[in-house]
């Protein structure tokens, strides 16, 4: 079995597109407390494959041979699973209250590759 790193994304515009924004505060919150109760349940199910439970991301600091900036991306949040395929992995998150739900853009996922020469 191998982990893949699973990353959530999301930006203001996904937001507004999918009429996030234009939403009132009680409906906001109503959304916002369904949404967690379903993501709780997808953790709940998926239990067994969860390796890291991750949560979300907040601002990025960038770090290059000219030091330390800020920037932006639209990674909000993350999760590491196992599972016996790539492929697999990927179908974990069909239908993922992160954007069935939320207005989550979509989610990533990457292999975690063995360290060369460890």
């Amino acid at each position: 079995m191998n982990h893949y790193l699973a990353v959530f994304t999301g930006s203001p515009a996904t937001n507004a597109a999918s009429g996030w924004d234009a939403l009132s505060e009680p409906e906001r919150n109503a959304r916002i407390q369904a949404g967690m109760q379903a993501w709780g349940a997808w953790m709940t199910t998926h239990a067994a494959q969860i390796v890291v439970a991750g949560g979300p991301i907040g601002k990025t600091l960038r770090v290059d041979p000219q030091g330390v900036s800020a920037t932006q991306n639209e990674i909000c949040g993350y999760v590491v699973v196992s599972a016996d395929s790539h492929e697999a992995a990927a179908k974990l998150f069909e239908n993922h209250p992160h954007f069935s739900i939320f207005p989550g853009e979509a989610v990533e996922v990457m292999v975690c590759l063995p360290v060369p020469g460890a």
